[in-house]
């Protein structure tokens, strides 16, 4: 369903106008998005605190777009089934969060059978699954499970906030990601700082996933930021 040969645009709606998010998803989706990124904060992972279930249920009914929900929380496991339940096509965790983070990646998988798209409005006939891995962590914390995951997220600033610049040394584990996955289906998502001087650098690097917030929503021409990205 993600294809590596593709370069996906995903404007991430944490810096989008919170009081007309549908109104936001459908410009966005209007003007050439791929994915609605979905940011999930949870006060404890990262000090801030975002939206939950219920509005992503309710923001699915807006758009025919994929959702990409990133769950910046601890203890993902007990909330997943929700987050399936709400619509979400793809459902991405960190992997400090979970102590057991291939038993994760399963209860991912198996809430694709007992939450049909039928019953919860997503588009991907199964959800997707991806891990994440913050500035500060090294590409080996995932080595030996990122064959089991569908996408992998690298965060390039540190996760909480919107409009922060974006951390240069992770292009480095980037070039390495790219690398590590050139055999596998996996495909690399960057989240973080993303704008039209470092986009075409992350596409030559083997990104496939550009995650935009607010290079997109306060640009005065969404379509032409949009474009931007995609070189």
């Amino acid at each position: 369903m993600l294809k590596k040969n593709k370069i996906y645009v995903a404007p991430s709606i944490l810096s989008a106008d919170f009081s007309k998010l549908g109104e936001e998803i459908r410009d966005v989706e209007s003007c050439g998005a791929d994915i609605i990124h979905i940011d999930v904060m949870d006060g404890h992972f990262v000090p801030n605190i975002t939206i939950g279930p219920s509005v992503i249920k309710s923001l699915r009914k807006t758009t025919r777009l994929p959702f990409d929900v990133h769950l910046m929380i601890e203890e993902p496991d007990r909330y997943i089934d929700d987050f399936a339940l709400s619509g979400s096509d793809i459902i991405t965790v960190h992997e400090e969060t979970t102590r057991h983070l291939h038993r994760t990646l399963q209860k991912i998988r198996e809430a694709s059978s007992k939450f049909p798209m039928e019953k919860t409005g997503r588009v991907f006939k199964d959800i997707l699954c991806g891990v994440s891995v913050n500035p500060h962590r090294p590409l080996c914390a995932i080595e030996e499970i990122v064959k089991e995951t569908d996408l992998l997220l690298i965060m390039t600033v540190n996760p909480g906030f919107g409009g922060q610049k974006f951390i240069e040394e992770t292009m480095d584990k980037i070039k390495k990601a790219n690398n590590m996955l050139k055999n596998l289906k996996t495909v690399i998502e960057v989240d973080g700082g993303v704008n039209r001087e470092n986009a075409g650098r992350l596409i030559q690097n083997g990104v496939n996933i550009l995650v935009a917030g607010n290079y997109i929503f306060s640009a005065k021409n969404r379509k032409s930021a949009i474009k931007s990205l995609r070189g």
